[in-house]
């Protein structure tokens, strides 16, 4: 079989909470956010994932991700990966979106990208990065991350422009799944938060 990648982004934070753009900024996890990690455990241990046997893996360093791979019941199989942290956002690390397009009107960050951080390029290479190593070998993946490297991951999977992830929204705590469909890279479920109701 095919190998898919399974995403798992992280618990509530603060910061996500009020929209702050949350890249290297070590924010932990809100008490809804460590509760929302343990029901996403729960629901990974469910058909039809059954625990994943046999996946590999890996978390972002940055403790929001990796405190919801450990309450999720995946830390002693874990392995951290800086591939995996938040975009860098530079000067716009803290600011929610209005605030931003203050200073900028129109602002979109999937086109216009962030001043003094990580170029859309770069964020690109690195997710194109994940999906090479993802394939490489005949085994299932489950990643602990952020929301724009995980939506960009959709992206690139599908082979798409990084822009493309402005079309794809990501909740906290969620799970997706990038599979295949006709041979062909597909979206098999995304944003899934119905494990969250309890």
């Amino acid at each position: 079989m095919a190998p898919r990648i399974l995403l798992a982004r992280h618990g509530q934070t603060e910061w996500s909470l009020t929209g702050k753009h949350t890249g290297r900024t070590d924010i932990p996890l809100l008490d809804e956010g460590r509760r929302d990690a343990r029901l996403l455990g729960e629901r990974l241990r469910r058909p039809p994932f059954d625990g994943l046997p046999g996946a590999e893996v890996r978390t972002s360093p940055l403790s929001r991700a990796a405190e919801t791979c450990e309450l999720a019941g995946f830390g002693d199989r874990a392995e951290e990966w800086d591939v995996l942290m938040e975009w860098d956002y530079g000067a716009y690390e803290g600011l929610p979106t209005p605030e931003i397009q203050e200073r900028r009107p129109g602002w979109l960050i999937w086109r216009d990208g962030v001043p003094g951080g990580e170029t859309i390029a770069q964020l690109a290479k690195r997710a194109d990065a994940v999906i090479e190593w993802a394939r490489s070998a005949d085994r299932g993946v489950l990643l602990f991350a952020h929301g724009h490297i995980l939506r960009t991951l959709a992206a690139r999977w599908l082979g798409e422009e990084v822009a493309f992830a402005s079309r794809l929204k990501l909740a906290p705590a969620s799970l997706s799944v990038l599979g295949w469909a006709y041979g062909e890279p597909a979206v098999e479920s995304w944003n899934e938060t119905g494990h969250l109701a309890g």
